[in-house]
């Protein structure tokens, strides 16, 4: 099992500045890249303090004049926000500056709220249409001259400038839950990162079933790797468990705010949900976050990873965006080089 670093610009509230942050996030990355991690995602989101990526290829660009190595995902680029002759030429450079590292991962979409500023009157739960018209087009523009009449997009003879150095183009991601969205990746090549939000094992494994009956439709096609992230935080003392529990559910707070487009943003910072007043509220437990989540010691996540290889996932994504302070999360992410990343060489 191969391992990737899915890390924003993130700041909770005012408490640190952006430079902090920023430069935090390349030292993360700096340490990915040498720990042995396979690929660092950056996400794409808008207005939101608590993921700082209004576009994904410029953080890419900058990790990559500061890494040797590791490769370099979109965790995702939003496919109804981008123009396909825009997205395939700014994907191509970042490969071409990146030495060919680039990995395309490309998605429909999270939040209604940023579809009302991005793609007014667009429903978020439409965003996959947009998906499933982009990605054609883009291997299309990657390939040559091509022409489009399509239901969101339309445009006369054009291509990709520049091409992308790996051929025939970088590998392609996108963000699956959905039976539909696993069907559509095993059908189209493309490679799957899920992620089971706070909920547990069984999640995971619904969603290997859902990997299963896809490759059943589709006989004699590439098995696709199936990537699952989770939001990870290892520390020295098993008694310390509630520092990235209690971090989580104020990050949740603030996510579930946003998934539910409540409104209630103040200058780019999201007021967390009271989580014990919500519907949901179980999937925010103390010690349901703690089991169910890449919190533990090295030993204890060394344990809780051994299930995911056996289910047949080909990569862990350790999230390392949930609100831990900075040294706390410095600490993790060295913990989990020097002992968990050998535990699966």
């Amino acid at each position: 099992m191969k391992f990737h670093l899915a890390i924003n610009m993130e700041r909770i509230d005012g408490n640190f500045s952006m430079e902090e942050v920023a430069r935090h996030t390349l030292e993360m990355v700096r340490m990915a890249d040498r720990g042995g991690f396979e690929i660092v995602w950056a996400a794409e989101h808008h207005a939101l303090e608590m993921t700082i990526a209004p576009n994904p290829f410029q953080l890419l660009t900058w990790w990559a004049g500061q890494t040797d190595r590791i490769r370099l995902g979109t965790a995702v680029a939003v496919a109804p926000y981008w123009h396909p002759i825009r997205l395939a030429g700014e994907a191509a450079i970042t490969d071409l500056v990146s030495g060919g590292r680039l990995e395309l991962g490309i998605g429909s979409g999270a939040y209604q709220r940023e579809f009302d500023r991005m793609r007014p009157g667009l429903k978020q739960t439409d965003g996959w249409r947009f998906l499933h018209e982009m990605l054609p087009v883009l291997k299309a523009l990657w390939a040559g001259d091509c022409a489009h009449e399509g239901e969101f997009w339309s445009f006369p003879t054009s291509t990709s400038v520049p091409k992308p150095v790996q051929k025939p183009h970088p590998p392609v991601w996108v963000a699956a839950r959905a039976p539909m969205t696993f069907d559509y990746a095993v059908e189209h090549g493309c490679n799957i990162m899920s992620w089971p939000l706070t909920r547990p094992m069984t999640e995971v494994e619904a969603y290997k079933e859902r990997l299963d009956a896809a490759m059943a439709k589709f006989p004699g096609a590439r098995r696709p790797t199936f990537a699952m992230m989770r939001h990870s935080a290892l520390y020295d003392r098993a008694e310390d468990w509630e520092v990235p529990v209690r971090a989580a559910q104020r990050q949740l707070g603030q996510f579930e705010n946003l998934f539910k487009n409540l409104g209630d943003v103040v200058d780019g910072f999201p007021k967390p949900v009271d989580l014990a007043a919500i519907a949901n509220r179980a999937e925010y437990d103390p010690k349901m976050l703690s089991e169910n989540l890449m919190f533990g010691t090295p030993d204890e996540v060394i344990a809780k990873l051994k299930p995911y290889q056996a289910l047949g996932v080909d990569a862990f994504i350790y999230y390392a965006s949930l609100g831990l302070g900075l040294a706390e999360q410095k600490r993790s992410l060295e913990l989990f080089c020097a002992e968990v990343v050998p535990a699966f060489g």
